[in-house]
């Protein structure tokens, strides 16, 4: 019975951390289908988390987790950073003329790429808070 307490707990965890990563992405401005790109899910998935239902449970892979992270990690990162909403919410959508962005949004840069440059862009956007940690 304990096992399946915690496997019912883990989905739960995964089903919240889901929901999170989907809020902040429209928050930056995806689309559902760049949603379903950066977090690798599917469609139907993607609707289930956005509809916010408590009571609803997901199974995630560790690449799905580790995604799921990288975006709560670069939210979290850009909280640091600015203080207005506009910002911790617009950067993302914004052209980045540094070397590494070339003039595209970080948000494409993820919506295009796979998890590496999703954790290239969490480490440049994380380089820029410093030590304000």
């Amino acid at each position: 019975m304990a096992v399946l307490e915690a496997q019912a707990q883990d989905k739960a965890k995964c089903a919240a951390g889901l929901k999170a990563a989907v809020a902040i992405l429209e928050k930056w401005g995806a689309t559902g289908e760049q949603t379903t790109a950066i977090l690798r899910v599917s469609r139907s998935t993607y609707a289930r988390a956005k509809r916010r239902d408590p009571e609803w449970r997901v199974s995630l892979d560790e690449d799905q987790l580790t995604r799921i992270s990288l975006i709560l990690n670069i939210h979290a990162a850009l909280r640091v950073i600015f203080d207005n909403p506009e910002n911790i919410y617009g950067f993302m959508a914004m052209a980045n003329h540094n070397a590494y962005f070339n003039g595209r949004s970080p948000l494409s840069i993820i919506a295009n790429g796979g998890i590496l440059e999703l954790y290239e862009v969490f480490q440049r956007i994380d380089s820029l808070r410093g030590a304000q940690w």
